[in-house]
This record gives C-alpha cells, structure tokens and sequence, in this order.
C-alpha cells in the first residue's frame, strides 16, 4: 500500500475546552483511537476503532483531520454548501464566507470567517476538499451523512500565522463559528455529541484522497463516491413518466394559469382556504417571463398539449406567451416581471429599472423552441427584438451583460456569469442571422474562464452573485449547444467540466429524515435532487431543465455517466407530485418548490407548501423530453 495522507485524530470532550490528541486523561476517562488503513481505487479508507475507558459516562465527539501545508491561497469545496471563498466580497446578500484571517465576533457576526463547520446534510456528497493554492495540490476528506455517533460533521480552517489549511470530519457535527439559518442572522453555534458510556466502543470509517494541483481534481472522486452510493440509495419515484406529465400539466393548466389576462402564477397555495393578512389569497399575482414562470412551462405545457391533443392546453399556452411578448421593454427586450396591481416592470435585481440576463435569455431560448412547435409572427418579432438588442451591447471580449437598463438597455452590470445564458439562445436561433452564432462564439470564450475557475456565479435573480446550482445548468446548456452548431471539441471539453461542476450540487445519497417529519414519513429519496445554492440550501428540481443537455452530452462523449444522473434527477422527482386532491395536504398536479433537507430556513424534513409554476413545468419539460427520445 502506498503511503497514505496523515490524519490526526483526536477526542473532544464537552466539559474539556479545545481538542486533545491521542488519549484525554483526568477526571474524564481515557480514549484511545486505533487505525486502519486500506488502498481503495481511489484514495484510502480510514477505519477508526474508538475505545473508551473511563469509569463514567461523558459526552464528547471525534475529529478526524488533515493538513494541507503552506496553503497561501487556500481553495475549499464542500459540494453543494462551500466553494472557495463561497461569498464574494461585493456580493449583496449574507451567507458564510471565508476569509483568511477573519476571526472576531464583528466578522463572525457578518457570516465571515476563516474557519467554518457544517451539518454533513448540507452537503450534496458528505465531503470538504482543499488545494493549496499557487498551481499546487491538496487533500480531501469524506464520510456517510450518518455515523454510529449521529450526523457527521464537515469542517474546514486556516492558520493565518502558519499558512496551513485544515479540513475535518467531525463525528457528530458541529456548526461553527456560527449557523446559518438562510438570512443574514447568524444562529449561535451549535455542537452535538456523542454520550460514551464506560467500556463503549465504536467503529467509524472515513475516506481520505490526494488532490491534483487542478481545482476539477473533485470530479473523478464524487464521480466514484456516488457510484459507490447507488446501491444504498434505490429509486423510488411515485409514478411513471408519462402519468407525470399528465399530472404537471394538469397542475399547470388548472392551479397556475389564469387566462385573465393569461399568465402562469408564479406560486399558489396547497391549502386554498388560507389567506394573508389582507384577507387575500396566498397566490403570487405575479409572472417573470423566464426562470421562475412564464414562456419555459408554458413552452412545456405547450409540448404537451400538441403530443396529447388537449386544446385547452395549448390555447393556454399560447395566451401566455401571447401576452409576455405583446409587451416589450422600450430597450427591446423583454420586461422582468407582471404583476397584477401595476403591470410589467423590473426584475428582482435591486439595480433600478434593471432586467436580468439569465430570465430574459431563457425566455427566449424557450421562446424559440415554442416557435418551432407553433410559428407565429408576434413571437418572431420577440426573438429578433431580444437577441439584436443583446448582440448590440455585447461587449468586445463577450461579455454579454448580467442586467440591462428597462428603457435604456445601458448594461448595469456586467458581473458575475448570468449573461452566459443567452449563449443557448443565440446558437438555437442562429439559422436567423449570423451575427447570432458569431456573438455565442465570443460569449462561449469569454464565460469559459468561469468554467475553468470552478465558480459560476450570478445566475438566480434573488442570490446576487452567489455561486448555484442554476449557473452549472446554463453552463451546460450553453456549452453543449456551441458543440451541436460547431463540433469543436473545445466546446464539449467544457461542456463536461461544467456538467461535473453542475453535479457538485446533486445529491448522491439518500438523506435521513426524521420518520414523523412530512419527508421521512413518505419516504422521500434525496439522491438526484439538488441544493439550490450555498445561499438557498434547500433541494430543488431545477436541475430538470437541462435534462435534455446531459443526455446529449453523453452521446456526444460516450459516456452514460451524464444521462445517468439526468435520469436520476427525474426519478427523484416523480416523487411529491400530488396524484390527487389531498396527497400529501395539496391539490393534483401540484408540485412544491423546497425540501428542505438539513436545517435551514425550516426544520429538516418539512416540505414548502406553496406549488411553483416552475417547479411543476420543469418536471412537465423533463418528461416531455424524456418522451420525445
């Protein structure tokens, strides 16, 4: 066996400060931790034999830590929960950040620290990772969700006054320096432990891996992580894919669309006796006319419609994008969002008048695939208006723009990767002009570097410039679309690093829910869903809306791996649509936007019991797709 990492082990005691290697004397008792180490294929994994034998009970809990020497400029990854610095310094919106050095209550209080541990659920594969940094290499740690000791904890730190950086297990976890909560109020700190009883003895296993000097050296570990996760974590979705799609459309159709004026609303209740503090319904009188409603599920419900014959789905279908491009911002693109009491306006950015790339650029993406379903003029002018007016402001290196002035179109801000978007758009649409391939081309070699940083940023409206999921899905849609016009090699190259990046999100193992919570009762399956952001930690299926992207992705590599996790995704959620009225508190067809699996926003194993018109039509696009072959 070759020589393994060192890992240093040592017993933390709940009535002791700090930690103590080896064995803890005194009052307490003694531990001792025996070793055994085996060559996997990958990395080693590392089987600790905790022996306590002190004369009393105590509480108390086990790390497991490496050392990553010399890290002047440290890299983390806990997949789906930290990336890098994990919050840029100018971002707008509070959730954890490191920074090296940062160590006060001030900063601590601000969610900025040079030292954080975390639950193991909020992590879409309970692991920590970190390079160096300056081209050099690194160390990664990773264990089950759960332990013979309870929920195992994730943990990394810097040493400022060395320049070492430290990445922990910790059985059970501990949440430090604070907890978040999902809002900027940090929680106090939270520690679990472990009660050892005298002559207690129990058997923990972690892995251990060397990391390449490359920050994409995570891929072909969580790549065998989640194959070795698989056979433990079946699936178990609810219902086939066809009765899915019959269901979400009809979700969409009766729940979501109101044909006055003709909109899909963005969110209405489970429970249609609840109302607000103004006596009015809990539905959202809104509509944005991508991401989160508008022309992607109304494209979807239209796909249905057409394949089934259901008249009443496409004439729907067709008013709702009827009315989202009837209104055209002055600067010729689309607006944000409708609402009911003042009309069309701005997106949720908090830029004034501004319109954000990522719902503009995918509303016309779907724009034109629902042109192809069903020629119509007023939808043609939509196409060119949005896509000559993001060409024009395209800037020389390619950067097309994260928000757009409403009236102006003056870029607000070209920060972060939302614009890559449009990339996908403008290649689908490039049989119309061939400026539109030739702006994709620079767009799609400007956004790379995102892609070779390990950090898409920017694409969700309400999380700034966070790191999410939803920037790995339009990477991907982006790159593979620049492979299918061009067949350059390059484009499929980072097409599958941004596709592995992507799957840092998703889940590849089954969470463990309490069993009188809503998820541990029905038995939800995790594997296949993904945490929205380090931001928004809650499960989420917008990882549906490139189902399409990674099937092709992995013909074009012959590599089933992608297509795989596509399929995954979509068993997983054929759970949790409502087969009828009453399952599980909700109306047929609904489809909820949270699960929330760790504790975050709501307690671990609650369901948010509000339907999204995304969540329902990128399940309903998933299968559609899934059923056109």
């Amino acid at each position: 066996m070759s020589a393994h990492p060192r890992i240093r082990v040592t017993v933390v005691p709940s009535t002791l400060p700090g930690t103590v290697p080896g064995t803890v004397p005194g009052p307490v008792g003694a531990f001792e931790v025996q070793e055994e180490w085996e060559q996997a294929e990958i990395g080693w994994t590392l089987r600790l034999r905790v022996s306590y034998g002190g004369g009393e009970a105590v509480d108390a809990s086990v790390l497991a830590e490496a050392v990553v020497a010399d890290a002047d400029d440290p890299w983390w990854l806990i997949p789906g929960a930290f990336y890098g610095e994990n919050r840029p310094a100018g971002n707008a919106r509070a959730f954890p950040r490191f920074e090296i050095g940062a160590d006060s209550a001030e900063q601590q209080a601000a969610l900025v620290s040079d030292a954080w541990e975390f639950r193991a659920d909020r992590a879409a594969t309970p692991a920590v990772f970190a390079w160096a940094g300056s081209g050099r290499g690194g160390l990664a740690l990773a264990a089950a969700e759960t332990s013979p000791l309870g929920l195992t904890g994730l943990g990394l730190a810097h040493d400022p006054a060395t320049g070492d950086a430290t990445l922990g297990i910790r059985f059970p976890y501990r949440e430090y320096p604070v907890t978040y909560y999902g809002d900027a109020r940090p929680r106090p700190a939270d520690a679990a432990t472990h009660r050892f009883e005298p002559d207690e003895v129990v058997e923990l296993e972690l892995r251990v891996f060397e990391l390449e000097p490359s920050r994409h050296a995570y891929a072909p570990i969580l790549r065998a992580l989640h194959a070795e996760s698989v056979p433990a974590a079946p699936l178990e979705p609810w219902v086939d894919v066809a009765t899915a799609a019959d269901l979400t459309a009809d979700g969409l159709l009766t729940w979501h669309y109101d044909p006055d004026p003709g909109v899909l609303l963005e969110t209405v209740g489970f429970d249609r006796e609840v109302s607000g503090r103004d006596g009015l319904t809990v539905d959202r009188q809104a509509m944005h006319v991508g991401w989160v409603s508008g022309i992607p599920w109304a494209y979807a419900l239209l796909a249905h419609g057409l394949r089934t014959a259901r008249a009443e789905e496409v004439e729907a279908a067709r008013r709702v994008i009827d009315f989202i491009t009837a209104s055209l911002s002055p600067s010729g693109t689309f607006w944000g969002v409708w609402y009911r009491d003042h009309g069309w306006t701005q997106s949720w950015t908090e830029l004034k008048r501004g319109l954000h790339s990522r719902t503009l650029a995918e509303a016309t993406l779907f724009l034109v695939r629902a042109q192809a379903l069903t020629p119509h003029d007023q939808w043609e002018h939509a196409i060119r208006s949005n896509l000559d007016a993001v060409v024009r402001r395209q800037r020389a290196d390619g950067n097309l723009g994260s928000v757009h002035h409403a009236e102006t179109g003056e870029v607000l801000s070209w920060s972060g990767a939302s614009g890559l978007t449009w990339i996908a758009a403008l290649v689908e649409a490039a049989g119309r002009s061939g400026r539109y391939l030739r702006a994709a081309l620079a767009a799609g070699r400007y956004y790379e570097q995102f892609v070779d940083r390990e950090f898409l940023h920017g694409a969700p409206e309400d999380v700034d410039l966070a790191p999410t999921s939803e920037d790995g899905y339009a990477a991907v849609m982006a790159y593979v679309a620049l492979h299918r016009a061009t067949r350059d090699p390059r484009w499929l190259d980072v097409a599958r690093r941004a596709a592995d990046w992507m799957l840092t999100f998703r889940y590849s193992y089954d969470v463990t829910f309490p069993e009188h919570t809503l998820l541990g009762a029905y038995g939800f399956r995790s594997r296949g869903a993904d945490n929205a952001s380090p931001s928004n930690q809650h499960l989420h299926a917008y990882g549906l809306v490139c189902t399409g992207e990674l099937r092709e992705l992995s013909a074009a590599l012959g590599d089933p791996h992608y297509a795989g996790r596509a399929d995954e995704t979509l068993a997983c959620f054929r759970q949790f649509i409502a087969r009828e009225d009453g399952d599980f508190n909700a109306y047929r067809g609904m489809v909820s936007e949270r699960y929330y699996q760790t504790k975050c926003f709501q307690p671990k194993g609650m369901l948010l019991t509000l339907s999204h018109a995304w969540s329902v039509g990128v399940t309903l696009l998933a299968c559609e797709q899934t059923l056109a072959g």
